[in-house]
Formats: C-alpha cells, sequence, structure tokens
C-alpha cells in the first residue's frame, strides 16, 4: 500500500471540501505533492496537521495571508514576529468589537424609537433614508 492520502480521503479526515484544500494550495499554505505517472497525488500526514493549523487560526480571526505569515515562522523561533502579528489581530478585533458596539447601540436606539412611535414615519426607514 502507498504511503500517504488521496486528496478526497485527506478532505474528509480533515473535515474539509476538496475545494478547499485546492485553494490552500493555490494560496501557498499548502504544498501541491507530485502527481506520478498514471496514479494519484499523495498527502504526507503532516498535511492534515497544516489543515488543522490553517482552521484553528482562522477561527482566532487571522486571514489567510496571516496564517501564511504564521505558518512560515520556524516552530519554537521567532517569538517576536508570532506575538507582533497576533497583537496585530487583536488590536483589529479590538477596533472591530468597539465598531460593532456603536453599531449595535444605534441599531438598538433605532428599535427604541420604533417601538414607542404610533403615527408617523418609522423611525428605522427615517434613519436609513438620512446620514446615520
Amino acid at each position: 500500500m502507498r504511503a500517504g492520502l488521496t486528496i478526497g480521503r485527506l478532505a474528509k479526515a480533515a473535515g474539509v471540501n476538496v475545494e478547499t484544500i485546492r485553494y490552500y494550495q493555490r494560496r501557498g499554505l499548502i504544498a501541491e505533492p507530485h502527481k506520478p505517472l498514471g496514479g494519484h497525488r499523495r498527502y504526507p500526514s503532516v498535511v492534515m496537521d497544516q489543515i488543522a493549523f490553517i482552521r484553528r487560526a482562522q477561527q482566532l480571526g487571522f486571514s489567510l495571508a496571516e496564517v501564511k505569515s504564521l505558518m512560515e515562522l520556524a516552530p519554537g523561533r521567532n517569538l517576536k514576529a508570532t506575538r507582533l502579528i497576533a497583537e496585530k489581530k487583536h488590536a483589529n478585533l479590538d477596533l472591530h468589537i468597539a465598531q460593532l458596539t456603536k453599531m449595535r447601540r444605534k441599531l438598538k436606539s433605532l428599535i427604541d424609537k420604533s417601538r414607542k412611535a404610533v403615527r408617523g414615519p418609522c423611525p428605522i426607514i427615517e434613519a436609513l433614508s438620512s446620514d446615520l
């Protein structure tokens, strides 16, 4: 039996779509193995670990470009570079949370105004029709 997994088996084992693996290859996150004459590409088991790494990083909000940068850093080394990437992501998340909080407050205010309105124009539609 040949070592490694076909793309279909790898996708199933990793819990992703075959197209996801191909997309990761196009983005340079995982290598595409050589295709033997008349055979199927076989992916080494390390690719499963790489896919798991990518998915965990995405769950923390890292973009694929950021994931690629993290993967290029040697494990256990480049602590400062890794930390800087994470700190930048953390700051971006803080900013995004602040923006979402502001949007949430504004929407809640409009909903409250709408509940109180008995007649006349809808406060939500009015707000959306003008500058917020």
